[in-house]
């Protein structure tokens, strides 16, 4: 996976690229010269993106990061707007939120430079966030007169709970990585030349995880945290009823029993 470089941008490239390494999918904000700020039409292909990669069955971890040192600084005001109600352009923005937090293969966030606003909650709606110490986050929104968007309301209070989420988002200040990760915004710190390296080995090691076991496992993780206990553990069996009709669960209960290597993961369903 390479590492975003800040040499000179193209202006003729796409905004946000995806690239491929093994099964491993790397979606880059490419507009180093916004700090990877995400105009009208970035929202667009990020959906359309996410969408792409939900379905395609190749890819088995996704990593968000943005180009030349910065993460995302949320979205581009100062940019080219369709004319559009602004409710029909938020609940666009809405919409890659939720294909985002519903994507069924693990999700990474490598964290670098600025991640702002919506930025800062792009990354948090992943699954994993890894952030170098270059790493600054804030809910810039009440600086700018507006209400916090892309899904911060309702994932920051289960992150770090309602007072910590109304300090967050109230005074729109802004945190370090160390003191992001002490809150559970950030799951690993690295120094700044470990981060790429860092990302890559993690995502490669979700990626040889059981593709369906660890979405349904997402799923119900998020489903969860507003179902009761019964309602969780229910799923919970229909979920593993699903797990024993694939070849992945008996493969790695034969590699368990007979003491042997653990098998490579492939998704596919034992009943033909």
């Amino acid at each position: 996976m390479s590492n975003p470089t800040t040499a000179a941008h193209d202006p003729l490239a796409p905004s946000i690229s995806v690239s491929r390494e093994g099964a491993t999918a790397t979606v880059l904000l490419d507009r180093p010269e916004r700090r990877n700020a995400i105009d009208s039409e970035g929202w667009d292909r990020l959906r359309a993106i996410f969408d792409d990669l939900a379905r395609d069955d190749s890819v088995r971890a996704v990593v968000l990061t943005g180009a030349g040192g910065n993460f995302c600084a949320g979205a581009d005001l100062g940019g080219t707007r369709r004319e559009e109600h602004p409710l029909a352009r938020m609940r666009r923005v809405g919409d890659v939120a939720l294909a985002l937090v519903e994507m069924p293969k693990p999700v990474i966030a490598q964290v670098a430079g600025s991640a702002i606003g919506a930025g800062w909650n792009l990354a948090l709606a992943c699954d994993l966030v890894v952030a170098d110490t270059s790493a600054r986050f804030s809910q810039i929104f009440a600086r700018r007169g507006l209400s916090v968007d892309f899904g911060g309301t309702w994932l920051l209070p289960r992150l770090v709970g309602l007072q910590q989420a109304k300090r967050l988002t109230m005074l729109a200040e802004t945190i370090g990585a160390e003191e992001a990760r002490q809150l559970g915004l950030v799951t690993w710190v690295c120094a700044e030349g470990d981060l790429p390296a860092f990302v890559s080995d993690l995502a490669g090691r979700l990626a040889a995880q059981p593709p369906l076991a660890v979405a349904q496992t997402k799923s119900l993780l998020h489903q969860g945290t507003r179902q009761s206990l019964a309602d969780a553990l229910e799923g919970e069996a229909r979920a593993q009823a699903v797990n024993l009709a694939t070849e992945d669960a008996p493969a790695a209960f034969r590699a368990f029993l007979d003491k042997s290597a653990p098998p490579a993961f492939t998704g596919r369903w034992a009943v033909r």
